[in-house]
């Protein structure tokens, strides 16, 4: 059973990136195949590399404000290059951000499987994710086991 691919970065011009590198470690660190696209990343090298990868998640970081504009036509890429990953992003999404589920809504509006705010926990992210990708405990203590 191979170890599910996911993508993650930060999108758009936003430079924070030591969220989503230590997001990277507790994936790896839970089973997952990680291609991390680092920082200031377009929405064009998410699509690229999920189509590379076969991607199972793709897993978006901004904490700048600009998120709706910086993911504007992300699905649509996604579906023009015939791949279907599950969808999330997460951070400080809207500037001025003041009702989190607003956010939220307007971003499984845009096709979003997730909306994370900036407070969570990597904990959480990962167990989303394991429990949408339907991985169960006893694959993660194999896949631990040969690294």
């Amino acid at each position: 059973m191979s170890e599910p691919s996911v993508v993650v970065g930060t999108i758009g011009s936003d430079a924070h990136v030591v969220g989503i590198t230590l997001l990277e470690h507790a994936l790896k660190e839970a089973g997952f195949d990680v291609r991390n696209l680092g920082a200031q990343t377009p929405k064009e090298a998410f699509v690229e590399a999920a189509a590379e990868t076969d991607a199972s998640a793709v897993l978006v970081s901004s904490l700048y404000g600009h998120a709706e504009q910086d993911c504007e036509g992300l699905h649509e890429g996604l579906a023009e290059a015939d791949v279907d990953p599950m969808t999330y992003i997460g951070g400080n999404l809207a500037v001025g951000q003041s009702e989190f589920e607003t956010v939220r809504r307007q971003f499984r509006e845009m096709g979003f499987d997730g909306v994370f705010d900036a407070d969570v926990e990597f904990e959480e992210v990962v167990s989303t994710l394991r429990a949408e990708l339907g991985m169960d405990e006893r694959s993660t203590r194999l896949t631990q086991a040969r690294s």
